[in-house]
């Protein structure tokens, strides 16, 4: 009786352990999902436009050290990991509505599986143009996991958000606004470190 008890107890605990193991390995499978938004002085043709042309992506996102276009929806992109390191993919445009939508997707292969939409619209009261990013990132676990929480530190949807904040200033200003500590330049991977702009002081040397 004891016997069956003592087997009882282990198959139960090896059914608990199981189906621990299977949600943890589903936790670390679950992809990292990003939104966020921001208006645009411009009209929403040029705000397409320039979105459009990939290669001036790494003007405003600060984790992008450049993309390439490799044909007429297809391109390679290359991420700034921490360490000195990079993490590269191929990306295909699934959907491109002129004016209204991009969407794309990883190929399969790359360091990072990742897909996302941005999605265009006029603002309310002629303000410009909204515009709308979604962003998923899979993450099956080893490498790619901890490159990618590295690559995003633990606030995602914030950096998302400054990146957009540097997409505002780069179409309404031409240029993205750099504290008076970043000499490196205009490339927005080397301006992880950003702050308002402040007005110098009366009497300031």
């Amino acid at each position: 009786m004891n016997r069956a008890v003592t087997i009882s107890a282990g198959a139960a605990a090896g059914v608990a352990t199981t189906v621990w193991a299977v949600r943890r390995r589903a936790a670390r499978r679950a992809p990292l999902h990003v939104r966020a938004a921001i208006t645009v002085n411009k009209p929403v043709g040029q705000v397409y436009s320039f979105w459009r042309d990939l290669e001036l992506l790494p003007l405003f996102m600060n984790h992008l050290e450049s993309v390439r276009t490799t044909g007429d929806r297809t391109s390679h992109w290359v991420a700034k990991a921490p360490a000195g390191r990079a993490v590269e993919w191929d990306a295909r445009i699934v959907d491109d509505r002129p004016d209204e939508l991009i969407a794309w997707r990883s190929v399969e292969g790359g360091d990072v599986p990742n897909d996302g939409t941005v999605r265009f619209a006029p603002a309310p009261g002629g303000r410009g143009t909204e515009v709308r990013v979604e962003l998923r990132y899979d993450l099956p676990g080893g490498k790619a996991a901890a490159l990618v929480a590295k690559l995003f530190g633990e606030s995602p949807d914030q950096q998302v958000r400054d990146d957009l904040r540097r997409f505002k200033q780069v179409l309404e200003t031409g240029e993205v606004v750099r504290s008076e500590g970043s000499p490196e330049g205009t490339r927005a991977f080397r301006q992880f470190a950003q702050r308002p702009a402040q007005p110098v002081e009366v009497g300031a040397r």
